[in-house]
């Protein structure tokens, strides 16, 4: 069996480095709000080209706490309206629903599945004060088009980078392209912890400095709080482990752009629609996705085959339970892309036999 993703062989790779990491954070005697999340938080901000990086439990905290953050400083308050891409992770929408606010859904391009700059007008009331561009699976978003439209009407540009480490929109890496970013260390991430974690990137210090004291009971001096706030750390254990991986991520983003090319050259099957590139070397491919009218007969006809994939995401956000309330609204676009999307294998430890093995068995299958 070709596994979708095995973590187990992601992080074998970094085994020695990474029970080291842990021995060291394990003596150390210390374990939350210590010295590997500073200097993870460093190093990250580094990577990202950022002045801040603020260290948190996990991407959805992330996005969460950049809104918060943004209400607590004035700039916000409930019932305010946040522009965001209706095809995203159920998390993206669920940062908005958290602290009040509304979310506002806005169709994706169809060929890259990111959310489309041209219907963002449309959509912008006199409540809007933010949009939510998501780099989905890898490829960051039209962001001068989303950025110039953020500046016309005076909004904030919060990215969800939580698929998309290391990702560049022309000369900057994402966490750099707005007024704030959320990441996602999950274990299956491009960059994953062995566990939860997450962090927010910012050029904004004030916005940097209310997240943390937010991040940490809404408590700046310990005993005395400023904001009713909430317990979101990144711990030591899985820093430590993030500082080993972030050494390694670019060459692994290499590894999966080898895999990424030979599936778009060599997949020759009129059935299915390949992903659409703007720029190859931006492109980090933290999920390559298909989509074909036959989708649930091609990934059975695959797994028949000993070939694993997943569906990202099967059903789409307004159709979900958790809001009802639009379930009777129709977003054709999304609704497409989520009866259609096949994610199929890539990784930084695929070998090229069993790509090509991939490749071969879509290319014999027939509607």
């Amino acid at each position: 069996m070709i596994p979708f993703l095995d973590l187990k062989a992601v992080n074998a790779q970094y085994r020695d480095e990474l029970i080291e990491a842990c021995t060291k954070v394990i003596d150390s005697g210390w374990y939350v709000q210590g010295k590997e999340c500073q200097e993870f938080e460093k190093e990250f901000a580094a990577h990202c080209e950022t002045k801040y990086a603020i260290g948190v439990a996990n991407g959805l905290d992330a996005l969460i706490l950049i809104l918060r953050a943004y209400k607590e400083l004035g700039i916000m308050k409930d019932g305010d309206e946040v522009i965001v891409p209706s095809n995203t992770y159920i998390a993206s929408i669920l940062a908005i629903s958290e602290n009040n606010l509304v979310p506002i859904l806005v169709e994706p391009d169809i060929n890259t599945y990111l959310l489309n700059s041209s219907k963002i007008e449309e959509k912008i009331t006199s409540k809007t004060k933010a949009i939510l561009p998501v780099h989905l699976y890898g490829q960051t978003c039209d962001m001068d088009d989303i950025n110039e439209i953020a500046k016309k009407y005076n909004l904030k540009v919060i990215e969800d980078s939580a698929q998309s480490h290391g990702a560049y929109y022309k000369n900057k890496r994402c966490g750099n392209l707005g007024d704030a970013s959320g990441f996602s260390f999950y274990p299956g991430k491009n960059l994953g912890a062995l566990g939860d974690g997450g962090a927010v990137t910012t050029n904004d210090e004030d916005l940097a400095n209310t997240i943390k004291v937010l991040g940490n009971y809404g408590s700046q001096k310990k005993y005395e709080n400023l904001y009713k706030g909430v317990n979101s750390r990144l711990d030591e254990m899985q820093a430590a482990m993030l500082r080993v991986k972030l050494r390694h991520i670019d060459e692994e983003i290499k590894k999966r752009r080898k895999i990424a090319n030979y599936y778009l050259k060599n997949i020759k099957n009129e059935n299915i629609v390949l992903p659409s590139v703007r720029v190859e070397d931006n492109h980090v491919w933290h999920l390559f996705v298909i989509r074909t009218e036959k989708r649930d007969k091609l990934q059975k006809y695959l797994l028949d085959n000993g070939i694993q994939t997943l569906i990202h995401y099967p059903l789409a956000p307004h159709k979900q339970e958790a809001y009802k309330e639009w379930n009777n609204e129709s977003f054709p676009i999304s609704e497409k892309i989520h009866d259609e999307v096949l994610s199929l294998p890539i990784s930084a430890v695929q070998t090229m036999d069993d790509t090509i093995e991939i490749v071969e068995t879509i290319n014999k299958w027939k509607i």
